[in-house]
């Protein structure tokens, strides 16, 4: 039988304190990963997680840092070095919130933090991991971008061009890397199913949920599960993918 084994591998993943990054943290840790947990601002959450790791016999630390910025991830890397090594999967789950109006109204400062949060945050972790990748000849790359990057949906013109130009980023560096046996991919969430969504009672949204084929929401578990996948060698002749888990919500063409 295949199964999933990240056993001696080591996973860093951002934005691990938020809805979906928490569950991807546990996932890679029974997976067997030794797993670093990234936060910007909720060190209590980070640190719960790091001991929930370290309880399925993993090594685990915190590591704190602003995505957008080259010196911070440089600096992270190097904390992450010093203490347990260079990791060989890193999960780039980091996300910034900004409010949804239209192009017209949006505040020119929305698209900058998205740029920064998006493109400005895979570019920048590339710089940091992808080096010490490419000396092993191993390495994993997975961005979490969204259906929306296809949807185009009105309102949404900051978080899609920060979402659509990380996509062209990981997409030329995985054509760039990938004789060093590194693959890089994107996994793409629909609505999902998260514990602050169980919490407050909302995961039927009938309008939502009609227009999928599977006619539901998928759950924060079905996209760490492929975020799994993807890390291990299951997946080793995979990359330059754009993978959506959202029920056939949106369908990429050939």
């Amino acid at each position: 039988m295949l199964s999933i084994d990240l056993t001696g591998k080591v996973a860093v993943v951002t934005g691990a304190t938020g809805q979906l990054g928490r569950v991807m943290v546990h996932t890679l840790a029974v997976c067997g990963a030794d797993v670093i947990v990234h936060y910007l601002h909720n060190e209590t959450k980070a640190c719960e997680l790091r001991d929930a790791v370290m309880a399925l016999g993993r090594r685990s630390m915190i590591v704190q840092a602003d995505v957008g910025d080259l010196s911070s991830v440089l600096a992270m890397r190097d904390a992450i070095a010093a203490e347990i090594g260079s990791p060989d999967i890193i999960v780039n789950c980091a996300v910034s919130q900004c409010g949804w109006t239209s192009v017209l109204k949006q505040p020119s400062e929305d698209y900058e933090g998205q740029f920064r949060s998006s493109v400005l945050h895979n570019v920048n972790m590339a710089k940091a991991f992808v080096p010490a990748m490419i000396e092993r000849k191993w390495g994993r790359v997975i961005g979490i971008n969204t259906e929306c990057s296809m949807q185009n949906f009105p309102m949404q013109s900051a978080y899609v061009s920060g979402k659509r130009g990380m996509d062209g980023v990981l997409r030329v560096l995985a054509k760039e890397v990938g004789e060093n046996q590194i693959t890089v991919n994107q996994v793409a969430p629909g609505w999902t199913i998260s514990d602050s969504v169980r919490a407050s009672g909302t995961e039927r949204q009938e309008e939502y949920e009609k227009k999928v084929p599977l006619k539901r929401r998928g759950t924060d578990q079905e996209i760490a599960n492929v975020v799994a996948f993807l890390a291990s060698d299951l997946a080793s002749f995979i990359t330059g993918a754009y993978i959506p888990v959202c029920g056939g919500n949106v369908m990429p063409g050939i």
